[in-house]
């Protein structure tokens, strides 16, 4: 029953919205045609305040689960597949991984430049002088004298590496053995118009030969160097079997690339007179084992 009520003088007096909330309305379906009632309810503006709240509810809480339980959140702009950033963390790694292998082959293939341009690779350390920072120190006072324990420490250290020299000098000879197995096809028939001599830092030997005379590779080997030096002009290095190096230089064709397998006996490049070291046509031929580079002579006639 609606709430109202009279003045004095018999006008409606207006009644507060908070009371007209429990005001009863009576909602009816009607036949269209016969007017039949088919159903009715018996409605408050409190109650539908409170039913459409609660429906209201439901339904946030309904769409927040479909949105975090369910494959319907990867329908959201915005919203990116757990599997994609999955694969993109993976990615992420391999990139990392990537390059740090690209700065160790950078940095390997810049010491292999510098040893090809017979130059001594990098430490990293600054050539400046160091400043003295000992002179505000007193070192009167320190007792240099050995103690027993490190008298004791010495003795023994002395006695486990006595025969380290011995194991250097075998492994050296081990691997001398193994170049005097290997069966080296001369790169180049021609004169040697420069010896080996490690002490003025030609760690190879000069061939002179005719023009446009033809470089075979030395032994079975991967190509890891094939670029074009200021010094010493078009060079190839092949990398072969236990730790062995052979490297070809001053050429004025480079016929294979970095990354190509090659034969004993294959031509790799054309006889030049190629970089700034270079006074005529000849080929500088070296062969480094484990770093060192040895006398090509000794194993191979020209």
């Amino acid at each position: 029953m609606a709430v109202t009520s009279l003045n004095d003088s018999g006008n409606k007096k207006k009644v507060p919205w908070y009371l007209k909330l429990r005001n009863k309305y009576v909602l009816v379906i009607l036949n269209e045609d016969s007017f039949e009632e088919k159903l009715s309810f018996k409605l408050s503006r409190l109650n539908v305040f409170v039913i459409s709240g609660m429906l209201a509810i439901v339904l946030i809480f309904f769409t927040i689960y479909l949105i975090a339980f369910t494959g319907l959140r990867e329908y959201i702009p915005g919203y990116s597949n757990a599997s994609v950033q999955r694969n993109l963390y993976e990615l992420q790694l391999k990139a990392d991984s990537i390059e740090t292998v690209l700065k160790s082959s950078n940095i390997y293939i810049d010491n292999m430049k510098m040893i090809l341009n017979d130059e001594v690779p990098g430490t990293g350390f600054s050539n400046a002088e160091p400043k003295d920072t000992t002179s505000k120190f007193n070192y009167s006072n320190i007792n240099i004298s050995r103690s027993p324990e490190d008298s004791l420490l010495r003795l023994q250290y002395e006695q486990e590496n006595r025969y380290l020299l011995n194991n250097q000098v075998e492994s050296v000879g081990k691997s001398a053995v193994s170049l005097n197995k290997m069966n080296f096809f001369t790169p180049i028939k021609g004169i040697v118009t420069n010896h080996f001599d490690a002490s003025k830092q030609h760690f190879g030997v000069d061939l002179a030969a005719p023009r446009n005379e033809a470089v075979k590779a030395a032994y079975d080997g991967v190509v890891f160097f094939s670029e074009w030096t200021a010094e010493t002009g078009n060079v190839l290095a092949i990398q072969h079997p236990a730790n062995v190096i052979t490297v070809y230089k001053h050429n004025s064709v480079l016929l294979r690339k970095q990354g190509a397998f090659v034969r004993a006996g294959e031509t790799i490049s054309i006889i030049g007179n190629s970089g700034e070291l270079s006074t005529g046509p000849h080929l500088h031929f070296e062969i480094w084992i484990n770093g060192t580079a040895v006398d090509p002579e000794k194993f191979m006639s020209f």
